[in-house]
């Protein structure tokens, strides 16, 4: 399910038919503000003294994955990391770029990879995630 982009958090769970709530509203607020996805810790940093828990942080997350509001973008180190899926389709999101010197990763939301087709017999594709590692600017 793809949900219209939109920048007001109130308005991106209501498309989900979720119930509004002040952690949720925060929750996505951080994701909109982020230009990369974001691991569960790292939401909660943002998040500071806001009052949710982790339990209640990875709840959150778990009924957005579910109403395709958000998507797991890539797993680094056993951390998945998060973010808003109106960049991507349902069976392709957008190209990541991570640099192996310093682990920033930059969202390539205007680059187009071809989906393979030529699978071996008896594969089904579900969803083509690419994911590109070098030196950001910083490092090279």
């Amino acid at each position: 399910m793809k949900h219209a982009h939109s920048t007001d958090p109130q308005a991106i769970i209501k498309s989900a038919r979720l119930r509004t709530t002040p952690g949720r509203l925060a929750i996505i607020g951080v994701l909109l503000k982020s230009s990369s996805p974001l691991t569960q810790e790292q939401i909660a940093a943002k998040l500071g003294n806001s009052g949710l828990n982790k339990v209640t942080i990875y709840r959150a997350l778990d009924s957005f994955l579910d109403s395709g509001i958000i998507h797991r973008a890539f797993l680094k180190q056993r951390s998945w990391y998060y973010e808003l899926a109106h960049n991507c389709s349902h069976s392709q999101c957008h190209p990541h770029f991570t640099c192996t010197a310093c682990g920033r990763t930059l969202c390539l939301k205007s680059a187009t990879v071809p989906m393979i087709s030529n699978l071996p017999a008896g594969y089904r594709l579900q969803r083509q995630k690419v994911e590109l590692e070098g030196l950001c600017p910083d490092c090279k």
